[in-house]
């Protein structure tokens, strides 16, 4: 006789099943797996023999809407692979887990429809909240949108988190978390120029994110506040990634760009542009200085060490689930801000000369002028 997989079988077992295996009610398997009524020792054994032979799994999903089994949080982001969101995956993991609740990640890339099918899911499971990470598009339909879905999550006794996002409008039920992005980016920018820099590229995110407008506009600020316009050649603009740093870099050397320092959007994007200047055959910070944003744990092993602005990205994710379990019905709508600062390392000096390089191979050399 062929036995059949255990897998398969169980997948098609039922309470019943178990139930009929152990010669008891349905209700007493339930009250069994469940755990939160007294059953008498034999009973009990003779339910988990019968679990066991049948090799059943109890459907999570409605132990969940009937509300028991354990309580879930939702973390949801663009892409699972970025360090600084790993680093808040992590925050809200433990904090969860401490707080005793189940931590389900979703990463969306930036799918609108999967991030809300997820959700719509999250709601029906009654998860405690739901957090949702990263810059967005702050427009009119964005806003009715998280609205709407921050509607929907209270009325099932959820919660919407947003973490480093736009905040809505004044009454709607949602936890807002965001870290000083925009001054961070001020006081890096700021760092850079005191060092006598005034010919800084800067290599930008998605043009249409919050949080790579906000950095910018840190940039732009920075220069402003010491009676200086950037040139606006010296913005360019990509993602967040090490390959979009390494392009940019690349391209403005290419266009033979004149700067003395490069302030990338993240590590990330340092990290791709730190390749393409040694590529070029230019040292840093000797012939070129470069920062970051994120302060990521890489950055203090690249060569030399990057200065950058740290955030607090793990302590951001475990105070999303923090406020999100913690809430009352006296405060419908919360915004918390978070501090960041600049963290020097080696990657910044005094400019030494106006760079002028094409990329390896073009046409033109590099000329060396005295920064006057």
């Amino acid at each position: 006789m062929t036995r059949k997989s255990t897998t398969d079988a169980g997948s098609r077992r039922t309470i019943r099943d178990v139930a009929a295996h152990a010669g008891v009610s349905a209700s007493t398997v339930s009250r069994v797996l469940g755990g939160e009524y007294p059953v008498s020792t034999a009973t009990r054994t003779r339910v988990m023999r019968a679990v066991r032979e049948l090799d059943y799994v109890a459907d999570a999903r409605a132990k969940a809407i009937a509300g028991a089994g354990t309580p879930t949080l939702a973390f949801v982001l663009d892409d699972i692979t970025g360090p600084s969101f790993a680093h808040m995956a992590h925050g809200v993991e433990r904090e969860a887990s401490r707080l005793g609740h189940l931590c389900l990640v979703c990463s969306t890339d930036g799918d609108a429809e999967h991030e809300l099918e997820f959700i719509e899911m999250m709601r029906a499971q009654r998860a405690a909240a739901v957090i949702l990470v990263g810059g967005a598009t702050d427009t009119a339909e964005y806003r009715a949108r998280m609205a709407r879905i921050a509607d929907s999550l209270a009325s099932a006794g959820s919660r919407l988190v947003l973490c480093g996002r736009p905040p809505l409008d004044a009454g709607t039920p949602v936890t807002v978390i965001e870290y000083d992005n925009e001054g961070g980016a001020y006081a890096l920018c700021s760092h850079v120029l005191a060092q006598g820099h005034q010919r800084i590229l800067f290599l930008g995110g998605k043009p249409d994110s919050t949080t790579a407008l906000g950095r910018e506009r840190g940039y732009l600020a920075a220069h402003r506040a010491r009676g200086l316009e950037p040139d606006p050649a010296l913005r360019l603009t990509g993602d967040f990634t090490r390959d979009s740093g390494h392009r940019l870099l690349r391209r403005a050397l290419e266009l033979g760009l004149d700067f003395t320092a490069v302030m990338a959007s993240t590590d990330m994007v340092a990290s791709g542009a730190l390749t393409a200047l040694h590529e070029a055959g230019l040292r840093v910070p000797a012939d070129v200085s470069l920062v970051g944003y994120d302060d990521i744990p890489f950055a203090r092993d690249l060569h030399p060490p990057l200065t950058t602005v740290h955030v607090p990205y793990e302590e951001l994710g475990r105070l999303a689930v923090r406020t999100a379990l913690g809430r009352t019905l006296e405060t419908p709508d919360e915004h918390l801000l978070l501090g960041t600062h600049v963290v020097v390392r080696g990657s910044v000096a005094g400019p030494g000369s106006r760079i002028r390089p094409s990329w390896p191979g073009g046409s033109a050399g590099a000329t060396e002028t005295a920064y006057g």
